[in-house]
C-alpha cells in the first residue's frame, strides 16, 4: 500500500540494507514512492530485498561501507542509476558482546570501523549529492550512545562517536540547505538482536533493564518511525517516544548505571562471568569475513 509523502519521486541511499532494520526502513521509503539504493555486504540478500520491492522501485550495490574507493565508486554508479539522492540513511552496523578484557580486539576494531567510520564514509561519498539536492543524511544511533551498557563496550563508543559525527556534520552543512538528524533506538527485532540474546552478556544485560527499555519493538514499527523522522528532517528521531526521557536524563545515566551493575557483575563472576560473542547475527559474521584492519593504501 502506497503511502502519501513529501519523499515521493526523490530517491534514497540506505546502508546496511540486506536485512533487518536497513531493509524495514527500504521498504518504508518504497512504500512512499521513493528510488532506493541498497547498499551493504551480502550480495544474495540484497537481490532479494530489491526483488521484494517493486520492479523499478530500488537496486543493490554489494560495497564495504568502511571502503572509501569502493563506496565513492558506488556514489557514482548510484547518481548514474538514479540520479543525485536526497536522502542517505547510515544504518550500517554491527555489534559484539561480553567483558572488554575478554573481547577479541580485531572484532572490536572492527565495530569501530564500522559503525563509526563507515558513517563518516557514507556522508563522504554522498555530501556532494545532497548539497546539490538539498537533501538529509540520517544517521541512526541507539540507546547506546546515550549511557553506558556492560558489555557493550565497542558498541556503546561507536554509536556516540557516529552521534557526534553527525552533530558536527550538522553545525558544517545546515547553512548549505542540508539536514542531518540523529536517530535514537531501543532494541529492535532484528537478526542481531536475537543474536545477541542467545548469549549469556546480553540476557544478563537485558535482564538488569527496568521496562520498557528491556523490550523489543517490531523492526518494521521501528523503520516506520525513523523514516516519518526523515520526511519531517528532524534534528532528533525517536524510534520510542520514551527514549527522549533517557536523553534528556542522560548526565545521570553513568553513574546510576555503575551503581545497578556492580551487584550484576559480582553475581556474575561467582557463577564464573561471560564468554565474549563473535560479531552478533549474520550481518556481523559478513563484515567480519576476509576483513584487514591494515588494509593496503589505495
Amino acid at each position: 500500500m502506497s503511502v502519501a509523502s513529501p519523499l515521493r519521486g526523490r530517491t534514497a541511499v540506505v546502508t546496511g540494507a540486506a536485512r533487518g532494520l536497513g531493509a524495514a526502513m527500504a521498504r518504508a521509503l518504497v512504500r512512499r514512492g521513493v528510488q532506493v539504493a541498497l547498499l551493504g555486504l551480502e550480495e544474495a540478500e540484497l537481490e532479494r530485498t530489491a526483488a521484494e520491492l517493486p520492479e523499478g522501485g530500488a537496486q543493490s550495490w554489494t560495497v564495504d561501507v568502511s571502503d572509501d574507493a569502493a563506496m565513492q565508486e558506488t556514489s557514482a554508479r548510484v547518481r548514474s542509476r538514479f540520479g543525485s539522492p536526497s536522502v542517505v540513511i547510515g544504518n550500517a552496523g554491527i555489534a559484539a558482546a561480553g567483558p572488554f578484557l575478554e573481547s577479541d580486539p580485531h572484532l572490536w576494531r572492527r565495530v569501530i570501523e564500522t559503525n563509526v567510520v563507515g558513517s563518516a564514509v557514507t556522508a563522504r561519498a554522498f555530501l556532494p549529492d545532497l548539497l546539490r539536492t538539498g537533501g538529509f543524511y540520517l544517521q541512526v544511533s541507539s540507546l547506546a550512545a546515550l549511557g553506558p551498557a556492560p558489555f557493550m563496550s565497542a558498541y556503546c563508543a561507536s554509536k556516540a562517536g557516529a552521534e557526534s559525527f553527525a552533530q558536527v556534520l550538522r553545525a558544517e552543512v545546515a547553512h548549505r540547505g542540508v539536514g542531518v538528524g540523529v536517530a535514537y533506538l531501543s532494541w529492535a527485532d532484528t537478526e542481531m538482536i536475537r543474536a545477541g540474546d542467545a548469549s549469556a552478556a546480553l540476557r544478563a544485560l537485558r535482564a538488569a533493564l527496568p521496562w520498557p527499555a528491556s523490550r523489543t519493538y517490531p523492526a518494521h514499527g521501528v523503520a516506520e518511525r525513523l523514516v516519518r523522522g526523515v520526511e519531517r528532517r528532524s534534528a532528533a528521531v525517536y524510534a520510542q517516544q520514551w527514549v527522549r526521557g533517557v536523553r534528556l536524563a542522560r548526565p545521570l545515566l553513568p553513574p546510576l548505571v555503575v551503581f545497578r551493575s556492580k551487584r550484576m557483575m559480582r553475581a556474575l563472576e561467582r557463577e564464573g562471568g561471560v564468554a565474549a560473542t563473535g560479531p552478533l547475527g549474520p550481518g556481523g559474521e559478513a563484515a567480519m569475513d576476509g576483513w584487514d584492519e591494515d588494509p593496503a593504501p589505495r
